[in-house]
């Protein structure tokens, strides 16, 4: 049985959620549809990105994933469909799959032509629900649009390393339900740079010289629980994604505040890596002990 995913910035209060799965289960009434998320902020390209990427792999390859970001069809907004990761992907070609192509070659891609045959006045349930369902029944992607050899990229997805090595600058491309900041800094690529050098991460006025492997590491469980001050200390962590992401231990933007309240970072905003000189510090600056 087919499943299909759907992450837009539709919300859940208009019609186009529920249209979109109406107009799904019409053409394949045995499919699965599952929402990922409505609640991407607006025209938010990053914050979609981020989504899919960190969700799509948890699904069975076979997957269709609709993507409904900033998808009116216009000359500078094509529409594309891309098979990756054994996955399908039905989007605008706005930058939204830019994220998971820098990691992962694309099998296949495909700029949809079929415009002309349908209405195009809602692009996710008039084009993009008919191109999933094509493919849910064993169509080729071919049928539906043109191979094409690359996609748009995202503007800022790659941090900034300077010519000596010894600063990052990435920017905040997510912040998540309990206000933790998520940067484009993957692990991987913090590792890379770093090389075992002493490091100073700095978000506006606050620096931090460790990166805990969890959120509780900040605790000290040797002092009994009532005499603990630790909700609302800041910290930094590599997420389960692997993105270096700022925290507030068991945030809570109306109570204790959250990292991105707190320490008043938004999306796009700049969060710099500074490294020692030398190369010869131990490496494991990672969960050792952070109070800031």
């Amino acid at each position: 049985m087919a499943i299909i995913t759907l992450t837009s910035d539709f919300g859940l209060k208009d019609h186009f959620t529920g249209a979109t799965k109406g107009a799904i289960y019409s053409e394949l009434p045995d499919v699965n549809i599952v929402d990922i998320s409505h609640n991407v902020s607006p025209f938010s390209i990053p914050e979609a990105a981020y989504i899919i990427q960190n969700a799509y792999s948890s699904f069975p390859e076979g997957t269709i994933h609709i993507i409904g970001i900033d998808s009116e069809i216009n000359p500078e907004n094509k529409h594309i469909a891309v098979k990756l990761d054994g996955h399908y992907f039905i989007c605008a070609n706005n930058g939204i799959m830019s994220m998971i192509c820098s990691e992962i070659v694309p099998e296949k891609i495909v700029e949809i032509n079929i415009h002309d045959k349908i209405q195009t006045s809602f692009p996710v349930l008039d084009v993009f629900v008919k191109v999933a369902c094509h493919i849910a029944r064993g169509g080729t992607l071919d049928v539906v649009g043109k191979t094409i050899n690359s996609i748009k990229p995202i503007k800022n997805i790659e941090p900034f390393v300077n010519d000596d090595k010894t600063q990052i600058v990435g920017s905040v491309i997510y912040i998540d339900n309990y206000g933790n900041v998520v940067t484009n800094i993957k692990r991987s690529f913090f590792e890379s740079v770093q090389k075992g050098r002493d490091f100073e991460i700095s978000a506006r006025n606050y620096k931090f010289k460790k990166i805990h492997l969890k959120y509780s590491d900040i605790v000290n469980f040797d002092i009994p629980a009532e005499k603990r001050q630790d909700e609302g200390r800041k910290l930094v962590v590599f997420n389960s994604g692997g993105f270096l992401e700022i925290s507030v231990f068991k945030s809570n933007p109306s109570t204790v505040g959250s990292a991105s309240t707190l320490l008043g970072l938004g999306i796009m905003d700049a969060v710099s890596v500074n490294f020692s000189a030398s190369s010869v510090i131990a490496k494991s600056q990672i969960a050792l002990d952070g109070r800031i």
